[in-house]
């Protein structure tokens, strides 16, 4: 059905064509007229689904413009989701001036927040807890709300709201129409409808789509010691352009995030111990494109507004089923194709099998590619990409390096091989592990004594060479080069030498250029990656404004356009990058 057929407010109808929605999806349609009626209503959706806009599209159409008093109250159970959801009204608000709308959450000054409502709110979007702040406060009163939404009320239960949740309902004028929003409909739920909601409609719709018609899954069965370096592989076989790794503790985040870091990977985390301001900031690098690879926990990542995610991988295995659907939904929205893997150990048997009963569907198993699988596909994106960059006009100048070098006895070939082992930096693969569990299927019965006898021999092997390369680590860590150097459209960055910097070719190159010190370099772990992301990131700088990059052990060198080099020099002076404070000025001659 078609929006027009469903909507009739103009003003409305004009901001969803601005953002692109004709059709309805399935919750869409069932419920808005069901909410224009003024029934109350329970409906079970996934998200994914368009219940943000299914929700607020007829309530919008039901509020007093001269009133400037909270008229539609929304509980979320994060500060993600309120965030994303006082976002979407805004949108759908574009041509309804008069109407405000407030996100509500812990983590920010609540004096900006009362300031917001003494100017005047008709909604208002937030978590139980700091909701419940301002009516302790009496900053938010209730007497004018007509409309209660439970926006994940199934999430807001698990996280201990209950409480919360009843207070704040006896609060509300009881003639107030209530919509409830679940993904699933266990016992609670279902108790505190029946003793708030009034004679609702209930509509469930099936989330099939997500699970099966547009996420690709697979699963890769490795030993628990392995689990890292199974990442590893995923991610340098997948290379994705923008991928979630899910983790089970923040305290695994914290590691996953610290071991890619180390890695080189363009990585960076998110769970409920970080402060909000710096979750908004990692979550805006990671939509730029300035991350690649966003590793967070099932609670932080609920709401999120993230678009475009090729791929998702399950670290770990989640604790509940309805978790894995959430997970792999973020892969595949809105019709495109995703993907998701997740990394199995033994111990994770049973709950891997409990997933596939949930989603009724049998995984896939897929074998992690060897190391030399992984460099096989790496040569051919570098080769492929390197084939884009021969365009004879812009090469002069390089031809006429090459024709000097020619001439003290290196042959072509000689020089290409050598710049070639530059920027791919292979990693030595002559003792690769095998990071595969091919015994996860295997029922014990179908092993012989002999078998057993020689599977706890190449175990008891395994371990020498795991000890023995214990110290090898550090040094493989070090010899991967930064992401940045294998993705040259997100830099728009040609001519890079790890040695020497990061140089633009002549045409592209700021006119007027700033020559910046920076005090970190490649013994701190810090990559022209690291240092273009800061400037970017940080300072807000368009790539076009950054020249070459020059990287020593213990300090860079940045060139920059004179317009952009204030900027520059305020937004990273004591910032950390790599976890080291830095010191930015203006070179010395």
């Amino acid at each position: 059905m078609r929006f027009n057929e469903l909507v009739t407010n103009s003003k409305l109808l004009r901001a969803i064509e601005e953002m692109g929605y004709e059709q309805a999806t399935p919750i869409q349609e069932s419920v808005i007229p069901m909410i224009s009626s003024g029934k109350d209503v329970i409906a079970r959706s996934q998200t994914g689904t368009g219940k943000t806009a299914a929700f607020s599209i007829p309530v919008l159409d039901k509020i007093d413009e001269k009133l400037t008093k909270p008229q539609i109250l929304i509980l979320c159970p994060t500060r993600e989701l309120s965030v994303q959801v006082a976002g979407e009204i805004r949108k759908l608000l574009s041509f309804s001036h008069n109407i405000k709308v407030l996100a509500v959450y812990g983590g920010e000054p609540i004096y900006k927040q009362i300031m917001a409502l003494k100017k005047g709110v008709q909604i208002i979007v937030g978590t139980p807890g700091r909701i419940m702040d301002h009516m302790e406060r009496k900053t938010l009163r209730f007497q004018a709300v007509h409309i209660v939404i439970l926006d994940e009320a199934d999430e807001m239960l698990k996280m201990g709201f209950r409480e919360d949740i009843e207070f704040i309902l006896k609060e509300v004028p009881t003639e107030a129409q209530t919509l409830l929003f679940s993904a699933t409909m266990p016992k609670e739920i279902v108790e505190l409808a029946g003793k708030y909601l009034k004679e609702p409609d209930e509509v469930t719709i099936e989330a099939t789509g997500i699970t099966t018609d547009t996420v690709m899954q697979s699963y890769c069965a490795v030993k628990k010691e392995l689990k890292p370096e199974a990442l590893f592989r995923v991610l340098d076989d997948k290379s994705p352009e923008r991928c979630m790794i899910f983790c089970n503790t923040k305290r695994m985040v914290d590691e996953i995030t610290d071991m890619l870091q180390e890695k080189g990977f363009w990585a960076d985390k998110i769970h409920g111990d970080l402060k909000q301001e710096l979750r908004m900031g990692v979550l805006e690098k990671f939509n730029k494109g300035i991350l690649h690879s966003l590793v967070c926990t099932d609670v932080a990542a609920r709401g999120l507004d993230i678009q475009n995610v090729d791929l998702v991988i399950n670290y770990d295995v989640p604790d509940k089923e309805d978790y894995y659907v959430h997970r792999i939904g973020r892969s595949g929205r809105a019709g495109k194709a995703g993907e998701s893997v997740t990394i199995v150990t033994k111990s994770d048997r049973i709950r891997f099998r409990n997933v596939e009963i949930y989603i009724q569907k049998k995984i896939e198993r897929r074998d992690i590619p060897s190391k030399e699988e992984v460099q096989e596909k790496q040569i051919d994106r570098f080769l492929n990409k390197l084939l884009e960059e021969i365009e004879p006009e812009l090469l002069f100048d390089y031809e006429q390096m090459v024709e000097k070098l020619k001439k003290k006895g290196y042959s072509a070939e000689q020089l290409a091989a050598a710049l070639l082992k530059q920027t791919l930096s292979l990693e030595d693969i002559s003792e690769e592990r095998d990071v595969n569990d091919y015994r996860f299927d295997a029922p014990k019965r179908e092993r012989s004594v002999p078998e057993r006898g020689r599977q706890r021999g190449k175990e008891r092997d395994t371990d020498r060479r795991e000890r023995s390369a214990d110290k090898k680590k550090e040094r493989e860590r070090g010899d991967r080069k930064d992401r940045a150097e294998e993705r040259p459209k997100h830099s728009k960055r040609k001519g890079r030498s790890d040695d020497f910097g990061f140089e633009r070719d002549k045409k592209h190159a700021p006119k007027e250029q700033v020559r910046l010190f920076m005090s970190a370099g490649k013994k701190h772990k810090v990559s022209v990656g690291d240092v273009l992301g800061a400037i970017i990131g940080e300072a807000g700088v368009d790539a076009r404004h950054i020249g070459t990059i020059d990287m020593y052990d213990k300090f860079s060198f940045v060139d920059v356009s004179k317009e952009s080099a204030k900027k520059v020099l305020s937004a990273l002076q004591n910032k950390r990058i790599k976890g080291r404070k830095l010191n930015i000025e203006v070179a010395k001659a």
